[in-house]
């Protein structure tokens, strides 16, 4: 089984760096759950440490760890970070999803 790409931006990475750097963590987890308005959700969380099961991206220091059960949900995505006027968020480009909803963390497939 080949690992899925998933692209982590530039903004992402930086805005990933200064968040473990002020809470202290080892890396971002991103998760995806049942549930939200179009069927899953994305679930960002800090961790120290990833799992035997995880697949960690890198890039300009900043880790991403992501489970087994999530990845397939991610495969070919882009994690990336915003900040304009409705407010500063990571976005996840999946184009895997058929359907989102408007705050961009729930989508079905």
């Amino acid at each position: 089984m080949t690992t899925p790409q998933i692209e982590l931006t530039e903004r992402a990475a930086k805005r990933i760096n200064a968040i473990l750097e002020s809470e202290k963590a080892g890396l971002l987890r991103i998760s995806v759950e049942g549930g939200g308005c179009s069927g899953f959700s994305y679930k960002f969380d800090l961790d120290q440490s990833a799992t035997d099961d995880d697949t960690v991206l890198e890039r300009d220091g900043a880790k991403v760890a992501i489970d087994s059960a999530s990845l397939p949900f991610l495969a070919d995505c882009t994690i990336d970070f915003t900040d304009d006027l409705i407010g500063a968020t990571f976005r996840i480009e999946n184009p895997n999803a058929t359907a989102a909803c408007g705050c961009g963390v729930s989508f079905s497939i």
